[in-house]
């Protein structure tokens, strides 16, 4: 099942800037999480502002497609947020709010995706990667299902939408990235108790951990919209631009 990703041999170049990315999203995901552990909604907000002075920085260096895609991404997920926290009540921040950093953080946190996926070394030892995450991945789903206390049924079954992704999906690179990086956030958000999953979930019923085993494949749909959105609309704003363009001239 392997045969998707590329194969070793192939040399390919590193480009600083995509693990620049990396290192500073890992490091500012940490660090915000870790202050809002405690924070006001003051200073909520001054976290917020300072995520789209940081993501807007780095987006001055990507093409439009790429702007396109977390645009979007960041739409489609403040919006999930919006549906699965406050209103279904899948997960809770400690204000029962979205704070203000996230939009501006599920941007960074796509960008440090594509940024990884398209790095030299993600390309170079895609295969190894791949069976490092599903090893990974999977011996915490089994631990969830049959020695965790609070069991963990939904992160099982968000493993199998997540190999789905990773060996059906159109990007797999994007999506092995986006295992790493939203890992890392939700074990820390959920640690410092910035927020906490639902023991039971209200949709399905089911136990799932704080935070699921397969969380990453929610990250994963909203790369998978992101990536699969941009070529529409950017034909849109180009039709709008051109009839804008006839009437004005």
């Amino acid at each position: 099942m392997f045969r998707y990703f590329p194969p070793q041999q192939n040399l390919h170049p590193h480009h600083y800037r995509d693990y620049y990315i990396a290192a500073f999203t890992f490091f500012c995901v940490a660090v915000c999480l870790i202050t809002d552990a405690d924070a006001s909604l003051e200073k909520q907000n001054a976290l917020g502002v300072s995520g789209w002075v940081f993501l807007i920085g780095w987006l001055l260096g990507e093409n439009k497609e790429i702007r396109v895609q977390v645009l979007i991404a960041v739409l489609f997920a403040t919006i999930g947020e919006h549906f699965a926290s406050p209103f279904m009540g899948g997960y809770t921040y400690r204000f029962h709010n979205v704070p203000a950093y996230v939009p501006a953080g599920h941007g960074m946190v796509y960008l440090t995706a594509v940024a990884l996926g398209r790095s030299g070394f993600f390309q170079r030892y895609a295969r190894k990667i791949a069976l490092f995450v599903v090893a990974v991945c999977g011996v915490w789903s089994l631990w969830g299902i049959t020695f965790a206390t609070q069991g963990d049924w939904v992160g099982a079954l968000l493993f199998m939408v997540f190999l789905f992704y990773l060996f059906k999906g159109k990007s797999p690179l994007v999506y092995l990235a986006a295992f790493f990086i939203t890992t890392w956030l939700e074990l820390i958000g959920t640690a410092v108790g910035t927020w906490q999953w639902a023991a039971i979930d209200p949709v399905l019923g089911l136990p799932q951990g704080n935070p699921p085993s397969g969380v990453a494949a929610w990250y994963c749909l909203v790369d998978a919209v992101a990536m699969g959105g941009s070529a529409p609309v950017l034909r849109m704003a180009k039709k709008i631009r051109d009839f804008l363009l006839r009437k004005l001239g």
